[in-house]
């Protein structure tokens, strides 16, 4: 057995029948259960991050003729920041949209096309809600307009004698773009809320913990980025044979666990005494963080030297001294500026 941890698909993005387990969540079937953030805000409180509830279910598939079963805990949660963030952006789409309606259809002058026939409207008008995924939220109306043009037959200039004909001239004006506020509203009820799925027992993941667990996924795509990409550059790899590539990828995970357990020790160190460092950002020197990144703590020793100088048969050492910001660094680390310092010896 082994426990995952994943995401069930999302729901907010476009008008569907509302999901029996949000429905559950929001008529007061379930009782919610509130997500605190694991920090707090600058008054020292928690930091809401959402409610939500959890439920067991059985799942089974055949393999090698035989049923599996398991159960796994289905956990949901409403967010109220990712919420906020999908409803602003549900308000923008429909305000876009509306617009991209309004303007299938201007008004008749040089340079603007006419829509001659309702298909033809119609489907650049599903191609717009589609678009800004608002299908069912926006009900358009539109007319047929036609105007009956006489003209001369032939060429040249027109005569009372000329034969004529009357030529009638039809486009589709949209008259007007309305909200489904009904469906709106059954939309919005359904944003922010996320589903995760686990086998891992409550006793050794609590409902709690499983969302702050999965919230903090980045930090493992974070490890993958910095392999693949700077610092560590994995890709491309410039070797041809297996061993090579093998050797090289056991070689740069390890600096990977480098820079992670730097990272993870200096912020615990600061975060244990409330306490930030300056001057680690080039950019705004005054700048304090209690999180610094590895790459930035590494960067901060990038000046220092090492010189070693021969003379008279005698050979002297000396070390760039340290700024009181690396030495802090150093102690953080739970390493003392002798280990620094020591580098510095002379001998003759």
């Amino acid at each position: 057995e082994h426990c995952y941890l994943s995401p069930l698909p999302q729901t907010g993005k476009t008008a569907t029948q509302m999901p029996v387990w949000i429905q559950q969540g929001l008529d007061g079937s379930r009782e919610l259960r509130p997500v605190f953030s694991r920090k707090l805000d600058k008054n020292g409180e928690q930091i809401s991050l959402g409610q939500g509830y959890e439920f067991t279910r059985t799942c089974s598939i055949d393999q090698d003729e035989k049923r599996v079963e398991w159960e796994e805990r289905v956990l949901l949660i409403c967010s109220s920041k990712y919420r906020e963030t999908l409803s602003k952006n549900l308000k923008k789409r429909l305000a876009t949209a509306t617009e991209k309606l309004e303007a299938l259809t201007p008004a008749p002058a040089r340079g603007k096309r006419q829509i001659r026939d309702a298909k033809t409207l119609e489907e650049k008008a599903e191609t717009i809600l589609t678009q800004y995924k608002v299908q069912g939220l926006l009900r358009y109306h539109f007319e047929r307009e036609e105007k009956v043009l006489v003209q001369y037959i032939g060429q040249g200039r027109g005569s009372e004698n000329r034969k004529k004909k009357q030529v009638t001239q039809v486009r589709y004006q949209i008259t007007s773009v309305e909200r489904r506020e009904d469906a709106i509203t059954e939309l919005e009820k359904t944003l922010g809320w996320k589903a995760y799925v686990t086998n891992e027992s409550p006793d050794q993941l609590s409902f709690e913990n499983a969302v702050l667990t999965y919230r903090d996924e980045w930090t493992i795509e974070r490890g993958f980025h910095r392999l693949k990409g700077a610092p560590l550059s994995l890709d491309p790899v410039f070797v041809k044979r297996n061993d090579q590539v093998e050797g090289l990828t056991n070689l740069l995970s390890i600096a990977l666990r480098a820079l992670t357990l730097i990272e993870f020790v200096v912020r615990r160190g600061l975060q244990q005494n409330s306490e930030k460092l300056t001057g680690l950002h080039a950019e705004n020197p005054k700048k304090e963080t209690d999180s610094p990144t590895a790459e930035r703590i590494l960067k901060a020793y990038s000046q220092i030297t090492l010189t070693i100088i021969e003379l008279a048969g005698q050979i002297f050492h000396h070390v760039t001294p340290l700024s009181p910001l690396q030495v802090r660094m150093l102690e953080l680390l739970g390493l003392g500026p002798e280990i620094y310092s020591g580098l510095e010896s002379n001998s003759g």
